[in-house]
């Protein structure tokens, strides 16, 4: 297992299925975990429908309440080092983040040797930046450098 997408979800009936269906059409094969926060709404039931389609792309986290979009997403990181996944990816259901732009992110750390990927609508132009990071282990006290690129 390769690449994972994290989507946290409240209340995103009305878009978790277009955005989905936006991330399997590009067919290279991510897998995504909706993290919902207990939607009023039945959008832990669209995705639950869907995962019938995608039955090893799809998943869904049920969580018991509004906990929080930082906790999704802490959720969502730990489901997936736990399954093993080598590139996390994190996005709305909203399309504020745009699909075809996984790709790019993908690319950078895996043929760039970027250690993060940032897509941000602030860089100007959409340029691609790409940085040497020095940066320091706590328990060890020594630096190392780390890549960070942002599209």
């Amino acid at each position: 297992m390769e690449k994972l997408v994290i989507i946290p979800t409240y209340n995103e009936k009305e878009n978790i299925s277009d955005v989905l269906q936006a991330i399997f059409s590009l067919n290279r094969n991510y897998h995504v975990v909706v993290i919902d926060d207990n939607s009023p709404d039945g959008t832990a039931d669209v995705v639950r429908s869907m995962i019938e389609k995608y039955p090893f792309q799809l998943f869904l986290e049920d969580r018991m309440g509004k906990l929080g979009l930082g906790t999704a997403y802490i959720h969502g990181f730990k489901w997936a080092i736990d399954k093993g996944y080598q590139y996390i990816f994190e996005m709305d259901a909203d399309f504020s983040h745009d699909p075809s732009d996984l790709e790019k992110l993908y690319r950078a750390c895996k043929y760039d040797d970027a250690d993060v990927a940032v897509g941000s609508r602030y860089v100007p132009g959409g340029e691609r930046r790409c940085i040497l990071h020095q940066a320091y282990h706590m328990d060890a006290g020594k630096g190392s450098y780390c890549g960070f690129c942002m599209l």
